[in-house]
């Protein structure tokens, strides 16, 4: 008999019409008031729109982005997804210390706040509305998001958001109601370990809901509650097949590495996953994406046999794009449905066949189509499995094209994420197409090791992040000036990363990277006046730098939100550096991560730390000759945070860099001598 959990839920999610009940007015006059009772069990009335919001909740700003309400926002959390649009916000602290003066003086009109931070907010006298919206189970998540939709009058939207991922969740719950019960895997969320024992999410958690809806079988152990502790015993019993967390992978191995801890099925054959926090830990507007996502990973070959298809594959939807030129006979974004997943094409087609430069496939000639290709996060692992070939021979059978006519590119970038930017000097134009993800597999060239042996067709499983760049011209360019096109290409990218201050994937704290690890490039030939030369001293060279540059800035902030005005949080995540982690290394005595966390919310400091940051990049070059000056700094910033003459005590840990070391060790000497 099949899990009477999945029975239930697809029964919810197949049968539930839209429950939530709202009083509001039937007028346009936007429809308020509008009435409903929050997580805390009090009555909200919304009577007039709402125009000054600070979020308390991840989960919230992302539904608010996702509604498209973002402009709204006046205040986030450091813990907020970052997006260009949410970079341009006001930082209130962090999600466990949020600064009830800094949310004051925004003058909110609305605050959504989690009930984690309810004593902190006892503190607020301010007249705005508080509201506490908790995502404990799937449908309410669900229910929130129409709530937030009727709230800032995106109804529409809010439906859309989550009719897409109700389908998203019944495909995999059809998908795997053919796996036998005893074939299932017992699958756990790891959310932590403290004082010897791991703690894991609640029997009633929507965690275990997630695991559950992917087609695991997910643990029971007598508990309620968003997080639980559980006994060595407990752990060893249920024995997880699967065991699944966010974050950084190599810091869950080393907890999972204990004694009896690690003498489980999941820890001995490796099959320990990570994924990122904002879609493991937040009952949001991803929630189908990530249970699609869970489903591939735990059955992959089940997912690549084509006999479990559920859902027809063939051509959903086409979009037209502005491309004008003039052997460009349509541009267009193609929606998919392949594998039983959402896949995004964006399709070139020209008015005679051309001959094209590809960094994936080499020179070809009488290619009639170029395209740029997205795989959704639950096809990563399959494609990884069927390898290149098949993929391209698969998706060109679905998008009705042949191999030999066409120029194909793969991505893990959403295509609703393309940059397409032109350039013009007199009669001359260059197009840049781009997608780029840079937050998995960026590296600096030089400095990072290839893992994958040639020789041996040996390779360790890398993440996922592309940069694919198509080029064209209104002109035609010779062979030499196509192969010289991708140097002026490749510089002006790894100018992008560098501006921006990419990290390598792994070495972040020392290096900026270059690139990733899969980028590629089409060049197309093209028609028009001839063109020989791309290089940096010709106009040509200048027009596809140009375009590129912006290109690359432009979809990497919107793939992965990083802008040059995002946080210094987001900057130190991307070192993988964490607060309290830093004060930790200073003393473990006291904590001052609270304390830190709001010294880092004053520009003056946050800028120290973001000096910091450019100067260890420059003293591991050995650029820099002598840092007396920085050091002097870093005194008078310590006495400056302690109100008195202190010495400092730099923090000395491969974490961080030696100058970010002293600069934190600045910060915390200067609190720990202010608490004296």
């Amino acid at each position: 008999m099949k899990n009477r959990s999945v029975f239930l839920l697809f029964l919810a999610l197949t049968f539930s019409v839209y429950s939530v009940q709202f009083s509001s007015a039937s007028s346009n006059l936007d429809n308020y008031p509008v009435h409903f009772v929050d997580s805390m069990g009090h009555r909200i009335t919304i009577a007039t729109p709402p125009q000054r919001v600070v979020s308390l909740v991840p989960a919230i700003t992302e539904m608010l982005v996702k509604l498209g309400a973002a402009d709204l926002l006046v205040g986030v959390t450091s813990s907020a997804t970052p997006t260009p649009t949410v970079n341009q916000k006001a930082l209130v602290g962090s999600f466990l210390h949020p600064d009830v003066a800094r949310i004051y003086a925004l003058a909110p009109d609305i605050i959504f706040f989690s009930d984690l931070q309810l004593e902190l907010l006892e503190n607020y006298e301010g007249p705005a509305q508080r509201i506490c919206l908790k995502q404990n189970s799937i449908e309410q998540g669900f229910r929130h998001l129409k709530i937030l939709g009727e709230m800032f009058n995106k109804r529409g939207r809010a439906q859309s958001l989550v009719g897409e991922q109700k389908k998203q969740i019944q495909v995999i719950l059809k998908k795997t109601s053919t796996i036998r019960d005893e074939e299932k895997l017992r699958t756990l969320r790891f959310m932590g370990s403290t004082g010897g024992q791991v703690t894991v999410p609640g029997d009633d958690s929507f965690q275990n809901e997630f695991i559950v809806a992917a087609g695991g079988l997910a643990p029971h152990f007598g508990q309620r509650g968003d997080v639980i502790p559980i006994t060595l015993q407990q752990w060893q019993e249920f024995n997880p097949q699967v065991i699944y967390g966010c974050g950084n992978r190599e810091t869950l191995l080393v907890s999972l590495s204990k004694e009896g801890w690690r003498d489980v099925i999941a820890v001995q054959n490796k099959q320990v996953l990570t994924f990122p926090c904002e879609i493991t830990c937040r009952a949001a507007s991803n929630m189908g994406g990530f249970i699609a996502t869970l489903s591939a990973r735990l059955y992959r070959d089940y997912f690549s046999d084509p006999q479990n298809l559920v859902v027809k594959e063939q051509v959903l939807r086409r979009s037209p794009l502005n491309v004008s030129l003039a052997y460009v006979e349509k541009a267009e974004k193609i929606e998919t449905s392949i594998s039983d997943f959402i896949n995004k094409t964006l399709l070139l087609s020209f008015t005679r066949p051309m001959t094209i430069l590809s960094s994936l496939e080499g020179w070809r000639n009488n290619i009639s189509y170029v395209g740029n290709h997205y795989l959704p996060p639950p096809s990563w692992g399959l494609g990884l499995k069927q390898g290149v070939t098949f993929l391209k021979e698969h998706t060109l059978k679905v998008l009705g094209l042949e191999n030999s006519a066409t120029a194909l590119l793969f991505t893990g970038a959403d295509m609703d994420n393309l940059a397409i930017v032109e350039k013009v000097y007199e009669d001359m134009r260059v197009i840049a197409m781009v997608t780029a993800g840079v937050s998995g597999n960026a590296v600096r060239m030089s400095a990072d090791s290839g893992d994958y042996y040639e020789l041996a067709g040996r390779a360790k499983a890398k993440k996922p992040g592309t940069i694919n760049i198509l080029l064209l011209t209104n002109t035609k360019l010779s062979p030499r000036a196509m192969t010289r096109a991708i140097i002026s290409a490749t510089e002006a990218k790894t100018a992008a990363l560098y501006d921006l201050d990419i990290r390598s994937s792994y070495t972040p704290t020392t290096n900026p990277a270059t690139g990733t690890g899969t980028d590629n490039i089409i060049v197309v030939q093209g028609q028009g006046p001839p063109i020989d030369s791309s290089g940096g001293h010709t106009k040509m060279g200048e027009l596809i730098a140009k375009a590129v540059y912006q290109g690359v800035l432009e979809a990497i902030g919107k793939q992965n939100g990083f802008t040059a005005a995002r946080s210094v949080f987001c900057r130190l995540k991307e070192r993988k550096i964490d607060i309290s982690t830093v004060a930790k290394l200073f003393s473990t005595a006291e904590n001052y991560s609270s304390e830190l966390y709001k010294l880092l919310l004053q520009p003056k400091y946050s800028g120290f730390i973001e000096e910091a940051m450019v100067l260890g990049d420059a003293m591991e070059r050995g650029l820099i000759a002598d840092n007396a000056s920085f050091l002097a700094h870093c005194q008078t910033t310590a006495a400056e945070v302690a109100g008195r003459e202190t010495s400092v005590k730099p923090i000395e840990s491969t974490l961080l860099s030696p100058a970010l070391g002293r600069a934190f060790g600045a910060l915390l000497s200067g609190l720990e001598m202010r608490e004296m």
